[in-house]
């Protein structure tokens, strides 16, 4: 696992109250019932490659507020996110919650968790 620098943690933990989280069981359950939402991986294109999410789209982490309008344009639309351990992720709602979208979470324990937990995966 990646060890993370203080810096980079105390700036995670000051978002993560601000945006909404949900487990990979919630997200796997929410998969499963057939709901519609956007599924934003926002890990690094290598990542991406190396396998992700059934359903999830790319968008970095790097380039997600330069991006995302044109990818999804309606701020109101339902929006989960996840990264390779929730830390991006919250980072990343937490910005597009700035920029006015409003039903985004940040799935905690991102792509570790969903592996862990024995759920599928594609490349």
């Amino acid at each position: 696992m990646v060890k993370h620098s203080p810096k980079f943690l105390a700036i995670v933990e000051s978002v993560r109250s601000k945006v909404r989280e949900c487990s990979v069981e919630d997200l796997k359950q929410k998969l499963d019932a057939g709901h519609s939402f956007h599924l934003l991986d926002v890990r690094e294109e290598s990542e991406f490659a190396a396998g992700h999410l059934p359903g999830a789209v790319h968008l970095g982490k790097g380039v997600i507020e330069r991006d995302i309008e044109s990818v999804i344009p309606d701020s109101d639309a339902e929006i989960y996110l996840y990264c390779g351990g929730g830390y991006r992720s919250a980072l990343s709602a937490d910005s597009l919650q700035k920029m006015g979208y409003t039903r985004v979470t940040s799935v905690d324990g991102g792509w570790r968790a969903w592996n862990e937990a024995g759920y599928p995966t594609t490349k």
